[in-house]
């Protein structure tokens, strides 16, 4: 059974493993937190609201933070490590689900809470707290097919292969285009969620001369645009996510059509604290809970509007400028900006 919330949003390389804080702390947990993409605004959000949280809630004296770009296979590694260390709660954004089952598993036979965040696992013992992905990607793309008049070509930049959530918005998206049967895909590329991958991409793509209509993006957005923009190449309807560099830009840049669709980073806060919730007895009625996705795009004056006071341009134009989830967070915006855990 699945339990839904509406999201309110706040307007306003190498590989290691970290503990941060120490056992003479005030709190009583160690959490553990397992993550597979470094570089990423969003996944550095949810790192520090994880931290945030942590320290926001007095329970935890500390975190062991294996935090690195990987794979499915490194991220096992790195929850067995966690497993060794005898964490009280491992939170987890898993790279794939079928890759890391075994690990969840055996942390849960271990007497390990497992929490993952942002992405479904298979692991039938793991909680889970995600933003509802498929409908994500449904909204974003039946916004901007609607955009494109309901025909032509769309570039459809997707996320890391194998990630549930880019399956889960792979849904969505095809749910939406069975909608639409004029509008095709002109060419579907994973960018790995990387900004550099994603911008060459569509640079590649605009120098074939190859006409499209619309662009989608699995939340790598301000990059496109500046692509666009550079290149001197039509400004089309584009889709991305809440954060803050594209935010500003549906704002600022002249010409241009778009929608932000909310993804919290701040999940990651909210998956530290449904782990304390059961570390302290308090096993929630639903396995997973999903937060629901809001729609902000610039083609109306009551969407300008939501724009404009979700805008933060303090944050980093990576970072989602929904940095808290009412009822699951209670950090300051001071305590994610300065991402600093139990002890540090």
């Amino acid at each position: 059974m699945k339990k839904y919330l509406t999201m309110v949003p706040l307007l306003a390389g190498a590989a290691f493993l970290a503990s941060v804080g120490a056992s003479s702390a005030a709190g009583k947990y160690t959490i553990g937190i397992s993550n597979t993409v470094q570089g990423n605004g969003w996944r550095e959000e949810m790192v520090c609201a994880m931290k945030a949280q942590a320290l926001a809630s007095g329970e935890v004296a500390k975190l062991n933070i294996a935090h690195r770009n990987t794979d499915a296979a490194g991220q096992l590694e790195d929850i067995r490590n966690l497993i060794s260390a005898k964490v009280d709660a491992i939170v987890v954004n898993p790279a794939d689900p079928a890759g890391i089952k075994a690990g969840l598993e055996e942390a849960t036979k271990a007497g390990i809470v497992v929490v993952a965040v942002d992405q479904a696992v298979t692991e039938p013992s793991a909680y889970i707290i995600s933003n509802n992905q498929e409908q994500y990607a449904y909204l974003g793309a039946k916004w901007l097919f609607q955009q494109m008049g309901g025909k032509g070509e769309v570039f459809y930049m997707r996320g890391a292969a194998g990630a549930s959530a880019d399956s889960d918005r792979d849904k969505g998206f095809k749910k939406a285009l069975a909608e639409f049967p004029d509008v095709k895909v002109a060419q579907e590329v994973f960018t790995g969620w990387q900004q550099d991958q994603a911008k060459q991409q569509i640079l590649s793509f605009l120098s074939t001369g190859t006409p499209i209509n619309g662009i989608w993006t699995s939340g790598i957005d301000n990059v496109i645009v500046d692509a666009l923009v550079e290149s001197q190449a039509p400004l089309v309807p584009i889709v991305g996510a809440d954060n803050a560099g594209f935010v500003g830009q549906l704002s600022s840049v002249k010409g241009l059509v778009g929608a932000a669709v909310t993804n919290p980073g701040s999940i990651g806060g909210a998956g530290v604290t449904l782990a304390l919730q059961i570390l302290d007895g308090k096993k929630p009625a639903q396995q997973t809970v999903l937060v629901e996705p809001q729609l902000w795009e610039n083609a109306t004056e009551e969407g300008k509007a939501k724009l404009k006071a979700a805008a933060d341009p303090s944050l980093s134009p990576e970072w989602p400028v929904s940095i808290s989830i009412p009822d699951w967070t209670t950090y300051t915006k001071d305590q994610i900006v300065a991402c600093k855990g139990p002890g540090e």
